[in-house]
């Protein structure tokens, strides 16, 4: 017995969706980057803690891995990863609009500025019904 399928879901995969999951890889991967960065200032320099900058280390990679995980599933179309960019994205804006007012300026931007289209972007229609399909098998994971 088939399963109904719904013709939207064989619709193509919307730009915005492709830009979105691409943002989220890339700071991903700039997270890697702060971590190696992290791990090499450890071994150069003395901690006040070692447990502590372990934990800290521990939660950037925890972090970068969820990424990785929220961009690729983003571009598969799953419900959840909507909210999960939504929540990335506005601690981004957290971080960025301090650095912004501290004199920062392209540091500031670099994350300001993908926030910001990503949050303008997951509020489209075309990412909103990539990311809403329904089809026979369940979409949300």
């Amino acid at each position: 017995m088939s399963r109904p399928q719904n013709s939207a879901a064989h619709a193509p995969r919307p730009g915005a969706v492709v830009l979105i999951s691409a943002v989220l890889v890339f700071e991903a991967l700039a997270l890697l980057g702060v971590a190696g960065w992290y791990v090499y200032n450890l071994f150069n320099s003395t901690p006040t803690s070692m447990g502590g900058a372990v934990f800290s280390l521990f939660l950037i990679v925890l972090v970068a891995v969820w990424l990785l995980v929220v961009g690729h599933f983003f571009f598969r179309g799953m419900r959840w990863t909507r909210a999960a960019a939504l929540v990335w994205q506005l601690f981004m804006i957290v971080i960025a609009v301090p650095t912004l007012q501290g004199g920062v300026i392209v540091v500031g931007l670099v994350l300001l500025l993908p926030a910001a289209a990503v949050l303008l972007l997951l509020f489209t229609k075309p990412v909103i019904a990539w990311t809403s399909q329904t089809s026979g098998d369940a979409r949300t994971f």
